[in-house]
């Protein structure tokens, strides 16, 4: 046995372990777990590497070694082979790019129905085809000989570069035998057993991505594979043979699988119009479309000519096609709600629901290995900024009937902190607010540093300086509050706030101070204190303390943190003191005596859709406070501005609105699952046993 097969062994089994922070494996996530779509799981459903997870890739690792070594043969096989897997990977993402930037393809939608994290766990080892096909050609290109004549074999090898007249006998035998060998092994799949133990995992997607073509059972893809394989050998057999052959074939099949998943339309209509017969050889998205729609209509490969021989050619096919193009198969119409967010690191960049399925659909963390891809994050947002200048959209959500959009203003947290940059932060959040306020938008949602008091006053100014908005501009931070104090126990007497005179904690301090609770607030600013002093009752602004020194904070178990606060300063509190957090970024957790709420955030209404994105550092389905308070606010269709001040009457108020639509607040043991760590004491306290449930 080879000495080394135990360390081999140890090291797969550590890429596959979870983590003891429950975040899943070094290549894996908790979130990712295979899912098989079919209804009866059929045999050879897995891949054989399915076990490895990530860790699959080092399959590519013996040909990056033939390459590195120089240890290629007179086709530079494994050079080739590596080329297109890259070039098939790049295209992929290309198409992945297009389809979900609402901006290139949202006017030519073919299906409205939205995608969710299901279907993206679902075909999450969408490239495992690609895996297979570079074993399988390898294995043929390898053997001794395929065939022996009059003498002499032939093996699968010696290629010329090119072969002109090779490449026209590639397209007319894929035309021929391909086309119709899948046309009738499609249909078969469509039989009751093959059905379910195989191809419903496939149909499971009812709306498409350009991957999805690609995500089938590993049985089926050998079928395919084998099918697939016709053309490359035909072409060989009768000496048409290239190294462009493969580059053709190989690109090219993927090209037209993904053109038939991605669910938009872009073909022109003049084609159509001026080559009628075109129609009936090379398919389009809405054609496809109809196959996971309808199921029994529209089977073909890529030539709608053997679904019209068999009988099977959807009557609806030119209809939608016609109407997909010209933008009438899923109307364009405003959104009722708008949420504006923003990156917040450089590498935020690539968590964008169009730049990374799979990365997106996790909660944000930036992984060590990621900060290679560092100056293209950079070069990304210099090209947001330079080509697109302006807010866009990046998703698109439904709940119940109101029609939701997330927008981003193009710059990182950082910038918001640079005084210069203000004046274009706030003309990119202007511009978009008066433009969503022509389209017909009923409320516009302030993320994060979106509203920040020193740059906007929590969206006062945009209010100011539009006056005549028929639009409702919401910063949500009045249910970020309420948020806040649902996890405060009820039997608190007293507490320490740190960030106390901005707006979150002035009505956090208002609220508490009414209710009997004695806050010590510390700021350095005598007259912004007396301003929250001003605005309490005066029967209970005895309850309000000011304190210059954090020292005081010793002497308190119960911190409301809306500030930074550095390792010296958390010393301070007592052990066993919870932190509870509205501070962005939230606190290093240096204080292993001591708990930390998360961030204030809520899980979505059952009846959310097409949520296949995380909100940033958000679990899957679960939104920032602010951003549920946007939607709050839409639902009940209240008719003023959320700018500015928050109003302490109304925090209860808008509490009992969000948990009557269906929002729940995500307690801090939901966090530490996701992110690691112990479970806060008050992760129960977001029930009747917090002091907001008991005074309300």
């Amino acid at each position: 046995m080879w000495k080394g097969a135990d360390r081999v062994a140890n090291w797969v089994k550590a890429l596959r372990t979870p983590r003891k922070d429950g975040s899943g494996t070094m290549f894996g996530s908790k979130y990712l777990p295979a899912q098989k779509g079919a209804v009866k799981p059929g045999f050879l459903y897995e891949f054989p590497w399915e076990p490895l997870g990530g860790a699959k890739y080092v399959l590519f690792l013996p040909f990056l070694y033939i390459v590195a070594a120089g240890l290629d043969d007179s086709d530079n096989w494994a050079f080739h082979m590596l080329c297109i897997v890259a070039l098939r990977y790049v295209q992929a993402q290309f198409w992945h790019f297009v389809s979900r930037n609402h901006a290139i393809s949202g006017k030519t939608r073919v299906q409205a129905r939205l995608v969710g994290f299901e279907q993206v766990d679902r075909e999450e080892n969408w490239d495992d085809y690609i895996i297979l096909q570079l074993y399988i050609a390898t294995a043929v290109h390898m053997l001794p000989w395929l065939y022996c004549y009059q003498g002499t074999c032939y093996g699968y090898r010696d290629f010329p570069l090119f072969h002109g007249k090779g490449l026209l006998q590639l397209i007319l035998i894929h035309a021929g035998p391909t086309e119709l060998i899948y046309y009738w092994l499609h249909r078969a799949l469509h039989g009751h057993t093959l059905y379910a133990k195989y191809h419903s995992h496939h149909h499971a997607s009812f709306v498409t991505e350009p991957i999805s073509g690609s995500a089938h059972p590993f049985m089926e893809h050998l079928l395919y594979t084998a099918n697939f394989a016709i053309p490359l050998l035909g072409t060989w057999a009768v000496g048409g043979a290239s190294i462009a052959m493969f580059y053709t074939y190989m690109l090219g099949f993927d090209l037209l699988n993904i053109i038939g998943h991605c669910n938009f339309e872009f073909f022109p209509v003049w084609l159509f119009k001026a080559l009628p017969f075109m129609k009936y050889m090379i398919y389009t998205p809405s054609f496809h479309s109809l196959h996971h729609s309808r199921v029994h209509t529209n089977f073909c490969l890529f030539m709608p000519i053997y679904d019209y021989l068999g009988g099977t050619l959807d009557p609806k096919s030119w209809d939608l096609y016609f109407n997909a193009a010209e933008g009438k198969a899923v109307p364009e119409r405003a959104p009722d709600a708008i949420f504006l967010g923003h990156g917040t690191e450089i590498l935020s960049v690539f968590h964008l629901p169009f730049l990374s399925r799979s990365f997106s659909a996790k909660p944000y963390k930036a992984q060590p290995w990621m900060y290679v891809l560092w100056p293209v994050a950079v070069q990304l947002l210099l090209a947001m900024r330079v080509f697109v200048g302006k807010v866009f959209v990046a998703d698109k959500h439904r709940l119940g009937k109101l029609e939701l959009q997330t927008w981003v203003t193009p710059a990182c947290a950082i910038e918001f902190f640079f005084k210069g940059q203000w004046k274009r932060i706030n003309s990119y959040i202007e511009d978009a607010i008066v433009k969503a306020d022509k389209q017909g938008v009923k409320v516009f949602g302030l993320g994060a540093l979106n509203k920040n008091e020193a740059l906007n006053g929590g969206g006062a100014l945009f209010v100011q300086n539009n006056p005549h908005l028929k639009m409702r501009v919401v910063h949500g931070n009045t249910l970020t509050a309420a948020a806040v104090l649902r996890k405060i126990p009820a039997d608190t007497k007293s507490v320490f706030i740190l960030g106390a005179t901005s707006k979150l904690g002035r009505a956090i301090s208002l609220y508490l101070a009414v209710r009997g609770i004695k806050c010590t607030l510390l700021t350095m600013s005598k007259e912004r204190f007396d301003k929250v002093v001003v605005d309490c009752p005066k029967q209970f602004q005895g309850n309000l303390v000011r304190t210059e020194k954090i020292s005081d904070g010793a002497s308190f178990d119960t911190w409301v943190v809306g500030r930074f606060l550095s390792n010296k300063e958390q010393e301070v509190a007592p052990g066993g003191t919870t932190f509870h957090q509205f501070v962005v970024p939230m606190l290093p957790e240096v204080r292993k005596d001591c708990f930390y709420s998360n961030m204030p955030a809520f899980k979505l209404p059952a009846e959310a859709q097409g949520f296949k994105s995380c909100e940033m550092t958000m679990g899957r389905s679960e939104v920032h406070a602010c951003h549920a308070g946007a939607l709050v606010h839409a639902l009940e269709g209240w008719e003023h501005h959320e700018v500015g001040p928050i109003d302490p009457e109304r925090i209860d108020l808008t509490w009992n609105a969000s948990r009557k639509h269906g929002f729940e607040l995500v307690a801090d043991e939901d966090w530490v699952q996701i992110n690691g760590g112990g479970v806060s004491p008050t992760a129960s306290s977001a029930g009747s046993g917090s002091l907001a449930e008991h005074n309300n």
